[in-house]
């Protein structure tokens, strides 16, 4: 099993850097893992309160069910893997069945920001994008798939996002074996980590 962690700020092109990725890579070998599928469950909050949740904050996610769900398939065991409701900010009851795979790929913001889920990993990955850029596309993403305002989105970017960018986002870079540059858009880049990765697989 290989594992990859890919990093990036909220807008970076990770998303799109993951499907090119797997578009390279063998056919039914490649499992993702999102960390957005690992924010605490906020069912306990009154809704009210739920607003005011910083999902930009390393605080917001359960590390530790990611780094045992990661171990449990490196066993070759099965996981059930959360589904967290953007809308509700709570976890639904169902869940995701993931088997082991060759390879897994877990994707988020904070990737690389927890020591212990960085030792799980073969390979780590920071996807860089211009901060205009991202703000482009979190505009264009929160507006259509999470109903919100242009207004609300900057003002969240400017109070939220960026600030805890720069805390912890961006120092995950020293992290990184690999900084893409350009997000998706860096084929190049993107071609030499899908072939790292399959004479990995060869000498394994």
């Amino acid at each position: 099993m290989f594992i990859i962690g890919i990093a990036g700020g909220t807008g970076s092109g990770k998303t799109t850097v993951v499907r090119k990725l797997i578009e390279r890579l063998p056919k039914g070998e490649v499992t993702v893992i999102p960390l957005d599928s690992y924010y605490k469950d906020s069912s306990h909050v009154p809704i009210e309160e739920r607003q005011l949740i910083n999902f930009d904050h390393p605080d917001a996610f359960e590390w530790r069910l990611l780094i045992k769900h990661l171990q449990q398939l490196k066993k070759g065991k099965s996981v059930e893997q959360p589904i967290y409701d953007y809308i509700t900010s709570s976890r639904l009851q169902e869940t995701v069945h993931v088997e082991p795979s060759e390879i897994i790929i877990v994707e988020g913001i904070m990737t690389l920001h927890h020591p212990k889920l960085r030792e799980e990993m073969d390979l780590k990955v920071f996807v860089d994008a211009d901060a205009d850029d991202r703000l482009i596309r979190v505009i264009q993403r929160d507006i259509v798939e999470r109903g919100r305002t242009t207004e609300g989105v900057i003002e969240r970017y400017q109070k939220v996002l960026k600030p805890m960018h720069e805390q912890f986002i961006e120092p995950c870079k020293r992290y990184a074996n690999v900084i893409i540059p350009q997000g998706g858009h860096n084929n190049a880049a993107i071609n030499m980590m899908a072939k790292f990765i399959k004479q990995q697989l060869r000498e394994r």
